[in-house]
């Protein structure tokens, strides 16, 4: 069994309701990315807020700032947000990270691209209501095809997410085309609150990974929006993907009020557990093709 990898979803547009662990300033984002490196972790996603208010924010400037502030303590590999559906425009959304890209102080090794377009369509069966009527997440395929190729010639790897199906054969597509190089990596999004993907279920996870390629073309990983990825794990591990989780996706008051290395160290006793070993950053670059941490 391959070493398996541990991604962190720092914090999205997550509130602090649930969780005041929620990392929101560039101070508080550099700590927690220190923490989960020390605690096992390879990979970092963040998304820029606000630290007053935590709304969010995706400037070059602040982006740029917790990159230098993470790389002057630990070699994670950094993945910033692009402006996912709160910018309109695809070009627009990826413009910050571009503008990162063009200094290698602070170039990040990842950017992520949504595959595909969809409603954000979070429901609550207990009252019936529905948490964005109005929002649909667009990105056209020669909008996607154009980012993924600014993406890799700015000196770094497209991140594709993988929504439902469909952006599953997009990026197997992608790979038969050209347009994305061996080895992808492709983060398999399931999740319990929205209607728009699949469920964070055995059978979610089936219905997603049955349509990825099995030569070897993909790293995969396994997200589970609004629920505990924990229970999915071992299923995970088992097909052969790496563990993606953080406050950015699920409070896990199950571990009581847990900062993000705290997930991460729950996340590496699942992956020792499934008789696996935790992959060190320098093994998940080579995984992911990435360049060594100069």
């Amino acid at each position: 069994m391959s070493p398996v990898f541990i991604e962190v979803r720092a914090n999205e547009y997550t509130g602090r309701e649930a969780n005041p662990n929620v990392p929101w300033s560039i101070d508080e984002l550099i700590a927690d990315a220190v923490a989960c490196a020390e605690a096992g972790a390879s990979v970092y996603h963040f998304h820029g807020r606000d630290a007053a208010t935590g709304a969010p924010v995706w400037d070059a400037d602040t982006l740029g700032s917790v990159i230098a502030g993470v790389r002057d303590a630990c070699d994670l590999i950094l993945m910033p947000t692009l402006g996912a559906s709160t910018v309109p425009d695809p070009h627009a959304r990826l413009a910050p990270v571009l503008d990162l890209a063009a200094d290698p102080v602070i170039r990040p090794e990842l950017a992520p691209i949504d595959l595909g377009s969809f409603n954000i369509d979070p429901y609550d069966p207990a009252t019936g209501a529905f948490g964005n009527p109005d929002i649909v997440y667009v990105t056209p395929l020669r909008a996607l095809r154009e980012m993924v190729a600014d993406v890799a010639e700015a000196g770094m790897k497209p991140m594709g997410a993988l929504w439902t199906v469909g952006s599953a054969r997009l990026l197997s597509a992608f790979l038969d085309t050209g347009d994305m190089a061996a080895p992808a990596y492709g983060e398999v999004t399931l999740s319990d609150s929205w209607l728009s993907g699949h469920p964070a279920t055995v059978d979610g996870l089936d219905a997603m990974t049955r349509f990825l390629p099995d030569d070897g073309r993909v790293v995969w990983g396994c997200l589970a929006y609004g629920a505990d990825l924990r229970p999915l794990a071992a299923e995970v591990i088992g097909r052969g993907g790496h563990l993606i989780a953080g406050l950015g996706d699920y409070p896990y008051l199950e571990l009581g009020t847990p900062s993000n290395a705290d997930i991460v160290a729950a996340l590496a006793g699942c992956i020792t557990d499934a008789g696996a070993e935790l992959a060190t950053v320098t093994q998940t670059r080579a995984m992911l093709g990435l360049e060594p941490a100069s």
